[in-house]
Formats: structure tokens, C-alpha cells, sequence
């Protein structure tokens, strides 16, 4: 197993940081659609991806194993600290979110940072995410509605986690902010040929 350098795990805790304090204002974004959602509970589902941007960030980016669950697990427990209005679930999420991408990445023995591969991290971290809300936020569903709230999560999981996620790492790399991480060394060689 890879070592974490210095440099690694300050970046993965930063990009962990940072969302945790961004999703206290994305979670209110749940309360606003409400009452548009109240008719068709599935479509909840359809912005649940950027909850997974941390977890798909940081495996993009600091390229170790564990960086993709560290960074999500910083989030949500930092979310749910400064008073996140899901309270303990936010860490239950976390842990699955995190462990969906770690999953994807694994799956191809971290060898692999591309777009399908960041997607399918995206969809992972929904599927997993799926399991727990399904059981402990919505209990009351339908099954009908259950799998299009699936469908949803796999969907935004893939778009908004997976390719946002990998469209932004691909933006840090441009920057020269991540040079001394693996992703940054790629992108200059990409650029010089």
C-alpha cells in the first residue's frame, strides 16, 4: 500500500474541509426545493452528486488509496459539527459516499484516473448512498419510487460527482496548484507533448 506523504494528506484534508463547510449551504438548497420535490420525492435525488465531489476529488487527485474516503469523511463530519441539519447520518453517508469511489478506484486497483473511472465512482457512491437514505429516510416509499430515486442517484452520481469532479480536478491540474501530486506531474507531461 501507498504511503501518504505530507503534501498528500494536506490536500485530501483541504478538499474535505472545504466541501464540509460548502455543504452547510448546499444542505438548505434541500429545504428551498422542498416543496417542488414534495410531489415527486424521486427527484431529490437529482442533486445528490455534489455531495460525492470531495471523495471524487481527492481519489483524482491525490491518487492514494484511502484519499477518496478521507476527504468525505472530513466533510461530512465537519458538515455535521458545524450543525448540518442531518445530525449523525451525515457521517453514515460519508463513510458510504467515500466507500463508493474508494470501491470504483479499487476495482482498477488505483491505476486508472480517467472520466469513465471518476463516473464510476460517482455511481457507486450513489449506489451506496441509495441503500442507506432508502432505509433510513425513506422508509415510507414505494418500491416504484424507491428505484427511480435509485436511477436518480446513479444518474446525478455519475454527472455531478463523477465528471464535475473529474472536470474540476482537470482545472486544478491546469492551475499548477496540484504540481506535486501525481495528477499535476500527468497533466504538465500531457501539456509538454
Amino acid at each position: 500500500m501507498t504511503r501518504f506523504r505530507t503534501v498528500d494528506l494536506l490536500v485530501t484534508v483541504l478538499i474535505g474541509a472545504a466541501f464540509g463547510v460548502a455543504f452547510l449551504g448546499y444542505g438548505q438548497l434541500y429545504t428551498l426545493i422542498g416543496p417542488l420535490t414534495a410531489v415527486f420525492k424521486p427527484a431529490e435525488g437529482l442533486l445528490a452528486g455534489i455531495w460525492f465531489l470531495p471523495a471524487v476529488l481527492a481519489a483524482l487527485i491525490v491518487r492514494k488509496p484511502g484519499a477518496a474516503l478521507l476527504a468525505e469523511m472530513i466533510a461530512a463530519v465537519l458538515e455535521m459539527l458545524l450543525g448540518g441539519q442531518w445530525g449523525w447520518g451525515t457521517a453514515v453517508s460519508g463513510l458510504l459516499q467515500g466507500g463508493g469511489v474508494e470501491l470504483a478506484f479499487a476495482l482498477l486497483r488505483y491505476r486508472r484516473f480517467t472520466l469513465p473511472v471518476a463516473m464510476l465512482g460517482g455511481a457507486c457512491a450513489g449506489m451506496l448512498e441509495w441503500v442507506w437514505e432508502r432505509f433510513a429516510y425513506y422508509p415510507e416509499m414505494s418500491w416504484t419510487f424507491a428505484v427511480m430515486l435509485l436511477a436518480a442517484f446513479l444518474l446525478t452520481g455519475a454527472v455531478l460527482g463523477g465528471a464535475l469532479g473529474w472536470a474540476a480536478s482537470r482545472a486544478l491540474a491546469a492551475t499548477g496548484a496540484v504540481d506535486s501530486l501525481a495528477s499535476g506531474r500527468e497533466h504538465a507531461r500531457t501539456v509538454e507533448a
